[in-house]
This record gives structure tokens, sequence and C-alpha cells, in this order.
């Protein structure tokens, strides 16, 4: 549903910026059911074995166009899709600058919000140690304007999915979280508001939030799938091992 959605909105952004000028940059925020999605870096092969497996364990499996390989969303976790004009910024934004503010933005909320320091690694996403990975990145960009984007663990919830997989191709590394790390209860919707703070003050932009019934459009496909989300809102279980 959320692909289908930010397919919309691109499609959306662009006619409006060919038709005016302009458009309104959004970032959504949310919480997957349990989905694997597969990057443009695994073959035809690979993911069709992957999608059968997964698929009996409970989960749901997307191919995407986005960079990277076979990862994890689902509840517990916070997943960012910015749907920005790189245009916008002065100068003009490259798709690696984009990506390291992308970096930075998880790491400074774990240092400011939490406390939790990372290291460097020569891999995309964010780590607290050599074999503990808590964010990833994935991005697409066409005609400047962006999709897809990145995902962070919060609570324990999203880690017995991860053991399904090897994540992002990272034999030795696997998943952890900021509630491990911090060694008390954390809330998915606890973190939204430093999170949206500091995306905009690594992207240079004014915060506010969407009021969808205003927003003609996009509005209007936001609501849809925000309606279509609640429908299926039934319990879910963990992977058994």
């Amino acid at each position: 549903m959320t692909l289908a959605l930010q397919e919309k909105l691109h499609s959306l952004q662009l006619a409006q910026r060919k038709a005016t000028g302009g458009h309104k940059d959004i970032l959504l925020l949310l919480q997957h059911r349990p989905v694997y999605t597969g990057g443009r870096r695994q073959s035809e092969e690979e993911i069709s074995l992957e999608q059968k497996r997964l698929g009996n364990i409970g989960a749901d499996f997307v191919r995407t166009q986005r960079g990277g390989q076979l990862t994890y969303h689902g509840p517990g976790q916070i997943t960012g899709y910015p749907l920005l004009d790189l245009g916008r910024t002065m100068p003009a934004m490259g798709i690696r600058d984009y990506i390291c503010r992308m970096q930075k933005m998880i790491e400074l909320h774990l240092q400011e919000a939490h406390g939790i320091g990372h290291i460097a690694s020569e891999h995309t996403g964010v780590f607290l140690d050599e074999r503990t990975k808590v964010g990833s990145i994935g991005v697409q960009v066409r005609h400047r304007l962006t999709t897809h984007g990145f995902a962070f663990n919060v609570t324990r919830e999203p880690l017995p999915w991860f053991d399904e997989v090897v994540a992002c191709g990272l034999e030795d590394v696997k998943a952890g979280c900021i509630e491990e790390a911090v060694g008390k209860k954390l809330s998915v919707e606890g973190e939204i508001p430093g999170l949206v703070e500091r995306f905009g003050r690594l992207y240079g932009r004014t915060m506010v939030k969407m009021d969808v019934a205003k927003e003609g459009e996009a509005g209007k496909l936001i609501s849809a799938l925000e309606a279509e989300a609640k429908s299926m809102n039934a319990p879910l279980q963990a992977p058994q091992t």
C-alpha cells in the first residue's frame, strides 16, 4: 500500500512542478505491518525464493526499486519516506549529500534523545557496534524527487523478524534496537516529535504537521491509505523459532 502511495505522490509532485513550478515536500512516518522488501541489488531468483519462504511465516513481501538488498519493516520500527525536491536547496542537494544527511539525522536522534553513541562503518546505515545495526537507508531519486528512505528499530518487536533473514546482505550483522541499548521501555510515538525536529534541521525544512483535509489530492491519497490500514488492524504474531 505504501509503495503505491509513494508512486502516486511522486507523480503528483512531478505534475505540479511542471504545471506551477512548485509543490509541497512531504515526510511520511509510519509503522508497517510485517513486510520484507527486496531492493535493486538482488537477482530475480533470490527474490522469488525468499518471497515464498517468508510468506510462510506470516509476512508480506514487496519488490521495490530502492537501493540495497533485503530488509524488514514492521511494528516497533519507525519507517520514514521523505518525498523531497532536491533542487529546492541552494545550492541543489546531490544524492550523496541527501543520504549522508539522512544517516546523520538518525545518529543525532540516538545521541540527543537517548545518549547513545554509534560507530563508523563501511556500510550504509547506523551501527551501535561492529555487529549491531539499528538503522537502515535505501533511497530512490527520479527527476530530483525522492522516494523510499530510512528505518530504525525502536522496540524489540522487529528483532525476531530480522533473525529470519540476512538483512542488507550483511552475514555477520544482527539487528539491534534503541530499547535494548537504553534498557527501558520505549514507544514509536514517543520518538516522533524529536525525529521530525531533527529532520527539519538537517534538511533545512520548516516542518508543519499536514492537515490532510486541506491538502487536495495529496491529502486524499494519504487519507485513503490511513483508512485502509485501520481496516487491516488485526493482531500480529512474531515468527516462532
